[in-house]
């Protein structure tokens, strides 16, 4: 049972009147006032379409907007659902609003949710953002159809993206994953999640609360979380992921908070993965489909200028993180010109698990640790930029593949260093 002493009397009472239900839709905001009340139609079509005969509820903990994000969740309707389905409601939709306490020990919205989904015995729940412009009520099936009728208890969206979007999951987090907990995910970092009701409760007793880590690096946990915990993960197919334009982090605090999270995801499971041997890949459903897409342009030049610049005036930091060997194969590609300069496969991942191999023993202050992976991480860029400039989506996949057997095949150099003393 859920610890709930956290929740306002106001929250619980909503709850209450409630009752049990099938489903729970989880929807974060902060200032979302632009976007929620599509969000929440998009919702609530899907849910009546493709869940017309069981229980749900939206939960929206608001995270103190003052943009009037709360009164346009309170307000949000679907007025006539017969000029957008064949049918009607068959059920009461509920909708509970609420502020989100303040977050002494953690991210206090994630647990409102979870904590709803326990007292209401939900079989299934989704997190979907609030900021999407390219969400349809597709999306609520494809998240949690899975868990409802074929008893998955985690679905990790799959996003249609350009080929030089979201590089950071491409080149560490997923082929990580896949090499280190042995799972293949092509989207850990996912916005929208579906989970079991069982798995909520899980997330809810688990020894190992994510109490500073950043958004992207929660859904990081609760994906390795299920995992490590031996739940059944599968995948689904929703589209593009178009969102509203918000100030963006720049890539320092990104490295620092995602990338960070992640090895210390990496520490929690750390006996789970260390025995774990071979890798399997996550079911997949729906449909995958092609749109055109605004193109990303990346300055490859101004990346690997930044990238020898970063090798030379960090040498003595990357000495105490990564072996002799290693950090000496950086300084020779360092040396290559554009034209020339690749980051092998090989290079990065080794590269990779000796950071996060350094990471775990504290060998210089974990935040510097992480700011010395960026300008590293601008050469890998540049050199996937270099190599898939001409590529398609097939060849792309292809090279993504070969990546990630190489990050399997290396796993035995993350745990001699690992568990190496130092």
């Amino acid at each position: 049972m859920a610890d709930d002493t956290f929740l306002s009397d106001e929250f619980v009472r909503q709850l209450t009147a409630v009752g049990e239900v099938d489903i729970v839709v989880g929807v974060p905001t902060f200032n979302n006032r632009q976007t929620i009340g599509r969000v929440l139609s998009a919702l609530q079509v899907g849910l009546v379409k493709y869940f017309p005969r069981q229980r749900s509820v939206l939960i929206n903990p608001d995270r103190g907007s003052t943009d009037g994000t709360p009164d346009e969740v309170r307000n949000a309707s679907v007025r006539d659902f017969e000029t957008l389905l064949t049918s009607s409601p068959l059920r009461t939709m509920h909708r509970i609003s609420a502020p989100c306490p303040r977050e002494q020990d953690g991210k206090n919205w994630l647990r409102m949710i979870l904590t709803a989904a326990d007292l209401l015995r939900a079989k299934a729940c989704a997190l979907v953002s609030p900021d999407l412009e390219s969400i349809t009520p597709e999306w609520i099936e494809a998240l949690v159809r899975p868990i409802y009728r074929e008893k998955f208890d985690l679905v990790a969206p799959i996003y249609h993206r350009h080929k030089f979007d979201g590089l950071l999951i491409k080149n560490v987090l997923s082929p990580m994953i896949r090499g280190v907990y042995g799972q293949g995910i092509r989207e850990p970092v996912g916005a929208e999640l579906g989970f079991s009701g069982q798995l909520a409760c899980h997330y809810l007793e688990s020894d190992v609360w994510p109490k500073d880590f950043a958004d992207a690096g929660l859904t990081v946990w609760m994906t390795t979380t299920a995992i490590a915990s031996g739940f059944r993960l599968c995948q689904s197919f929703v589209g593009p992921r178009i969102h509203s334009a918000k100030s963006a982090e720049d890539l320092v605090q990104t490295i620092q908070r995602v990338v960070g999270d992640f090895f210390g995801c990496l520490e929690a499971h750390e006996s789970f993965w260390i025995a774990r041997s071979g890798s399997q890949p996550a079911p997949a459903f729906g449909f995958e489909y092609s749109v055109a897409l605004e193109p990303i342009r990346i300055n490859r030049q101004r990346m690997l200028q930044m990238f020898r610049v970063g090798a030379s005036e960090l040498s003595s930091i990357l000495q105490s993180i990564l072996s002799p060997a290693t950090l000496q194969e950086i300084q020779v590609i360092a040396q290559l010109n554009d034209r020339e300069f690749r980051f092998p496969d090989e290079l990065w991942v080794k590269t990779l698990y000796e950071f996060a191999s350094s990471y775990h023993h504290s060998v210089i202050t974990r935040d510097h640790l992480l700011q010395a992976l960026v300008p590293l991480y601008r050469g890998r860029i540049g050199s996937f930029v270099l190599d898939n400039y001409r590529a398609d989506a097939e060849q792309i996949e292809k090279k993504l593949e070969a990546l990630a057997v190489q990050y399997q095949t290396l796993k035995p150099h993350l745990i001699e260093n690992w568990t190496a003393k130092k």
